[in-house]
């Protein structure tokens, strides 16, 4: 059964291409080590709730955006496996440091309970 790590953070809005580039980087390694997929996401219509918020949860601040990303891996197995050898990989020290305060990376895995995908609608 698919695997999926997701994971949010706020990055400094002006450090937009930094964050992309790393990403980018450490991307790469991920698949290199497993992982089906990789995606990152630039925070665009992202609400500050009053009770609960992608915002609250990472506790972003007035000049920060909330980035989300995704990783599906083609089980638990191998996405524990991936993310060791990953972080071992040398590529990964040369992306450099993630432009986020780690402390505030809200992270998770989840079993896939359902995935629906139609072709036809895009």
């Amino acid at each position: 059964m698919r695997y999926v790590m997701c994971y949010a953070a706020a990055v400094k809005t002006a450090e937009r291409d930094a964050y992309s580039r790393a990403a980018a980087q450490a991307a790469r390694v991920f698949r290199d080590h497993g992982a089906l997929r990789v995606v990152e996401c630039w925070g665009d219509a992202v609400p500050e709730g009053k009770l609960t918020s992608f915002p609250r949860a990472v506790r972003a601040e007035n000049d920060e955006t909330v980035v989300l990303g995704w990783q599906e891996w083609p089980d638990r197995e191998a996405q524990r496996r991936g993310v060791q050898a990953a972080m071992q990989d040398p590529r990964m020290a040369d992306a450099g440091a993630m432009p986020f305060d780690g402390k505030r990376l809200i992270h998770a895995g989840f079993e896939t309970l359902l995935d629906m995908q139609d072709a036809t609608h895009g």
